[in-house]
């Protein structure tokens, strides 16, 4: 469908919840290309849903894991190594708070829902680069994350997610520096507002999402497709001198001043 080919390429998808997902419309369009995918599933609830969404898929990989778990993630790629013997893409698209924590004042925010937000978020990127990036091959690889403009900006009802973003902003800077010698490129999606299960629990998330629509340059909002399209640029090597980058995909919302 699209003029990229990523075959013989091996990747792996986190965050992966149902047809809505934006990992799941990532991992579509990487799997068209020609690439060979591991999805990862948090739990067993979200197991059937996963194995719905890739049953005509010539033997894709499943693979169940808690990314608050260091030896969980470690576990994970271990059995990547022994399944496929080496990694190019990583997408993290994985952001939890509790729905307590979306809404209301950012004052109220408590220490343990704080914790929650930016472990999982966040810090679960950290993790899974430290035990993904050594499987990636001598030719390097992508490692890919989704965020949004609420790193910058206060988005109410968003709260303590928006700290979390900021953060995992910060991370792909980083993590972009020390991987930069071994060929290893991060980089982030800045998206606009997207229907997603997450997306259900934000406080004012549909006036969010209608001034996104009336107040970007293109006057609507993006679509699943697009940010897809852009994850198959950065994680193919049409992006090859690209790293540490923060690109947005939300129709322009991000240059406004109103």
């Amino acid at each position: 469908m699209y003029p990229i080919d990523l075959s013989g390429k091996t990747g792996i998808v986190f965050g992966v919840a149902n047809h809505r997902s934006i990992a799941w419309a990532i991992a579509q369009i990487l799997h068209q290309a020609g690439a060979r995918l591991a999805i990862v599933y948090q739990n067993e609830r979200l197991k059937e849903n996963v194995e719905k969404l890739v049953a005509d898929w010539d033997d894709p990989l499943l693979v169940q894991c808690d990314v608050s778990s260091d030896d969980n993630v470690a576990a994970t790629f271990d059995w990547l190594r022994d399944e496929a013997g080496g990694l190019d893409i990583i997408v993290h698209s994985i952001a939890f708070a509790n729905r307590d924590d979306l809404g209301g004042r950012f004052v109220d925010t408590g220490r343990e829902g704080f914790q929650v937000a930016l472990e999982i978020s966040a810090y679960s990127l950290v993790a899974i680069t430290r035990y993904g990036a050594p499987l990636m091959r001598a030719n390097g690889g992508s490692i890919l994350t989704l965020t949004f403009q609420a790193s910058t900006r206060v988005f109410p009802g968003y709260n303590v997610m928006g700290t979390a973003k900021a953060a995992l902003e910060n991370e792909v800077r980083q993590l972009a520096s020390d991987l930069g010698p071994d060929n290893v490129r991060v980089n982030a999606i800045s998206a606009g507002p997207l229907d997603t299960l997450s997306s259900r629990v934000i406080s004012d998330y549909r006036d969010m999402k209608r001034i996104h629509a009336e107040r970007s340059p293109m006057g609507r909002n993006i679509t699943h497709d697009e940010v897809a399209k852009t994850a198959l640029y950065l994680c193919s090597d049409l992006s090859s001198g690209v790293t540490g980058e923060i690109l947005h995909v939300d129709t322009g919302y991000n240059i406004m001043g109103i």
